[in-house]
């Protein structure tokens, strides 16, 4: 006995019309969605849902099946947004001396004040803002406001 994806199958060119005349896709995207298809024919039909119609297949069923994929990759689409890069002149990457860096904000934290050394360096390694407001109760805005300030005062030196 033909299961009903086999018979779905045998129609692939049919398929394969009927999504490029949906437009705005390459023949292996039509592709990709016909075999998307199948892949959900054949777990509507071990779920149990019958798309026979008659001795044939439920042509509609299978159309709205292909429309739906076509939809959401077109969507998945206009999400990207694709750059050119004609024109553009690629130069040599710029060689930062991270180590450099690294040292030149570690002297700049020297000369700050113990407290927002402090308070930088326990949210730099990693804990929440919150977090630390509870354990030490001091004000969430007012650990906020340091690290902020000294971030800052961090970029405009290095």
């Amino acid at each position: 006995m033909i299961t009903p994806v086999e018979k779905a199958y045998k129609r692939h060119d049919k398929w394969l019309g009927i999504v490029k005349s949906f437009g705005g896709i390459k023949d292996t995207e039509a592709e990709d969605l016909c075999q998307e298809m199948y892949v959900i024919l054949i777990k509507n039909t071990q779920k149990g849902i019958d798309f026979n119609y008659k001795d044939d297949i439920n042509y509609y069923y299978c159309y709205k099946i292909l429309r739906g994929l076509h939809i959401d990759l077109i969507r998945k689409k206009a999400k990207v947004k694709l750059i050119e890069l004609e024109g553009i002149e690629i130069s040599e990457y710029d060689h930062t001396n991270y180590i450099e860096v690294y040292e030149k904000i570690q002297s700049i934290l020297e000369t700050m004040y113990w407290y927002d050394k402090k308070v930088y360096d326990i949210i730099d390694s990693g804990t929440n803002i919150s977090e630390l407001s509870r354990k030490s109760n001091i004000s969430y805005y007012s650990l906020y406001n340091t690290y902020k300030k000294v971030k800052e005062k961090l970029k405009q030196y290095v």
